[in-house]
C-alpha cells in the first residue's frame, strides 16, 4: 500500500498497475446470544499470505506453494527447488502462459564453475 486509507489500495503489478482500488470492508456482529455484551467490528475481506523467494525457499517444506512463472526460471536447479517444497502437486499453483516455462539455462556459468 502506498500512502492510502486503511480500505483503498494502490495496484503494484500487472495491467492495473498504479491504479487505485477500494475494498469494502464487511461489518460482523456476533451471532452469541450467551456474550454479556453487543458488539461489532469492520474488517478488511483480505486472506493474509507469505511471500518468499525461490533462493529463500530452498531447505523449507511448505504446506502450499504458488509460483509466477511469467517470467523465465534463471538460475540453474531454481525450477526443481520451488517444484518441490510441498508433498503434493496438488499442492502447487502457478501462473503461466499456456502453462509453459523456460528453464534458461547459462551453460558459459556451468563451464566457469567446473
Amino acid at each position: 500500500m502506498v500512502n492510502c486509507s486503511p480500505a483503498e489500495v494502490e495496484i503494484a503489478v500487472g495491467a492495473l498497475k498504479g491504479k487505485r482500488h477500494f475494498i469494502t470492508r464487511i461489518s460482523l456482529k456476533p451471532t452469541d446470544t450467551q456474550l454479556p455484551f453487543k458488539f461489532q467490528r469492520r474488517q478488511l475481506p483480505l486472506r493474509p499470505c507469505f511471500a518468499m523467494t525461490i533462493n529463500k525457499a530452498q531447505g523449507q517444506t511448505l504446506k502450499c506453494v504458488g509460483l509466477d512463472l511469467t517470467q523465465h526460471v534463471f538460475i540453474h536447479g531454481m525450477l526443481y527447488v520451488a517444484l518441490f517444497r510441498t508433498g503434493s502437486k496438488g499442492d502447487i499453483h502457478f501462473i503461466a502462459p499456456n502453462r509453459i516455462t523456460q528453464n534458461v539455462v547459462y551453460t558459459e556459468v556451468l563451464e566457469m564453475a567446473s
